[in-house]
């Protein structure tokens, strides 16, 4: 093995480096790129640690490798067999008979197109970056100074690198699940790489990873247990009504759902199959597989930034409103960072503006952070943006919010039986005088392909008047939105009836 001596290694130079090449790093390198930069991407690619631990999400990051994309996926075939079999089943009252065989699904042979489908997307991204004209190096960077990175390269070699801005777009990790036996857990990393379909499975954890894992379990035909810590899931960031709603359909749907659930230990029997103990003295075993999603942690561990002027608040990376650090000439984009998002789109927007502010010329360029929309691929899924009810009452003030809210069961299930039925459900935050849409949350089916448009209009300010002056599109379900008790009218006790004409301000010019 030949030492190699870092004084002897040449400084390369370049107009920018990025470590990590996700959502948010190749954003940014392709908005630099095209503004005439020379740009260099670190991303360690892919490699598995001794135990089997997944270092490094791949090209492209989480979202494409072990994120948004093979999930999604997943919870499609999910969502198919769910309309075949299984209480909520509509295909007997449509009129179709299906062979109970048609129901079992192909774990294997699924993984094989859905892993093709992410090496095909790993090859886009190549593809881009070399359009772009941007280096790739493979490997892991870590930080010399403020404007110089160290890379140990995969294929053994170092490298060391200087650039005037460099770009932090590492990511997250799944959260260790820190207890006894957590060695016979998997994460969320871990689910994908799953060759068969397990039997019996728990998920550990209250957040969306945690609810989006079970629901695909679950839909698959796994027996699946949803374990969380408290009385409820996702407890922060959604609203009440929204919680209270997939809280019914998980108890009348499934996932089985325990709460309190503090695990203490995870043991392997002798047969093979998992043990969960909990803290108050229960324990649920017979699993072949329990994956903990518990939380995601910024992956800053090998970047040396103890070398560099950047600081951290508990492990994320300090940035203002305009992606940067502490640090002259440094930025930080994506899950790492106090930004508050670890949403694929907010990386993927945040680099693209951080390379108009740096190179476009635009130096007021960045995400506006307000009214960001989410979807959780729950079962039913969730569209949400703005602010909850809670939020907005502390912001504006008790006597400044009023809410609309609705809840039914949507036309697909109109043959199913009283408890066959999935709930949407609807709400609207407003805020007075105007009726100002501050909040819109959604669940039930088709939630996730609603919300786009209707978050482009509480982005621009629409009020009700505005979503009740655009005519409804019937029978859908998203005609309830504009259509909400009151249609048009307001209380005015002065009036005959005790209505008044609630018009949009159009029509008031």
């Amino acid at each position: 093995t030949t030492r190699v001596i870092m004084s002897e290694v040449a400084m390369e130079e370049y107009d920018v480096i990025v470590i990590g090449g996700g959502s948010g790093g190749s954003g940014f390198s392709r908005r630099a790129a095209g503004y005439g930069q020379k740009v260099v991407i670190i991303d360690r690619g892919v490699m598995w640690d001794s135990d089997g631990n997944r270092l490094g999400a791949g090209i492209g990051g989480t979202c494409v490798n072990v994120g948004c994309v093979p999930k999604k996926l997943m919870f499609n075939a999910a969502h198919h067999r769910e309309t075949m079999t299984g209480k909520t089943q509509t295909m007997s009252g449509n009129g179709f008979a299906v062979p109970e065989a048609s129901a079992v699904f192909d774990w294997e042979g699924f993984k094989v197109r859905r892993d093709a489908e992410v090496h095909r997307l790993n090859d886009i991204y190549l593809s881009n970056w070399k359009k772009a004209g941007i280096e790739v190096v493979l490997g892991v960077g870590s930080f010399l100074s403020d404007n110089q990175v160290l890379v140990e390269c995969n294929d053994g070699k170092t490298r060391k690198l200087t650039a005037p801005h460099i770009c932090i777009a590492v990511g997250g990790v799944p959260s260790a699940l820190g207890i006894p036996g957590q060695e016979h857990s998997i994460n969320s990393d871990g689910f994908f790489e799953l060759k068969t379909q397990p039997k019996k499975a728990a998920v550990i954890g209250a957040g969306y990873i945690a609810v989006e894992m079970a629901g695909i379990f679950d839909g698959l035909g796994t027996e699946t247990t949803l374990m969380c810590r408290g009385e409820t899931v996702l407890r922060r960031g959604f609203d009440q009504f929204i919680v209270e709603t997939l809280m019914a359909e998980l108890k009348a749907h499934g996932p089985e759902l325990v709460n309190n659930a503090s695990p203490t230990e995870l043991v392997k029997e002798a047969d093979g199959t998992l043990t969960l103990k909990l803290k108050d003295g229960r324990s649920f075993g017979g699993y072949d597989c329990v994956l903990s999603a518990i939380g995601r942690d910024p992956k800053v561990d090998t970047l040396n930034l103890d070398k560099t002027s950047v600081k951290l608040d508990r492990g994320y990376i300090v940035v203002d409103e305009y992606e940067s650090t502490a640090a002259k000439g440094i930025y930080a984009i994506g899950d790492a960072t106090t930004s508050g998002f670890s949403l694929t789109p907010v990386a993927i927007a945040a680099g693209r503006r951080l390379g108009d502010r740096l190179f476009g010329g635009a130096p007021k360029a960045r995400l506006d952070y307000e009214m960001i929309p989410t979807v959780v691929f729950s079962h039913p899924p969730i569209g949400t943006v703005g602010l909850i009810e809670s939020e907005a009452r502390k912001k504006y003030g008790d006597e400044n919010i009023v809410t609309r809210q609705t809840r039914f069961s949507s036309m697909g299930y109109t043959f199913n039986p009283a408890d066959g039925k999935v709930k949407t459900g609807m709400k609207l935050v407003l805020k007075l005088p105007e009726q100002t849409v501050v909040g819109l949350h959604l669940i039930g089916p088709n939630s996730d392909e609603m919300l786009q448009g209707f978050a482009v209009a509480v982005k621009m300010g629409a009020t009700l008047s505005d979503f009740e002056s655009s005519v409804a599109i019937h029978p859908t379900i998203s005609e309830e939105l504009v259509t909400m008790g009151g249609w048009g009218q307001t209380k005015d006790e002065s009036m005959p009836g005790g209505m008044r004409p609630r018009l949009p301000a159009k029509l008031l010019e």
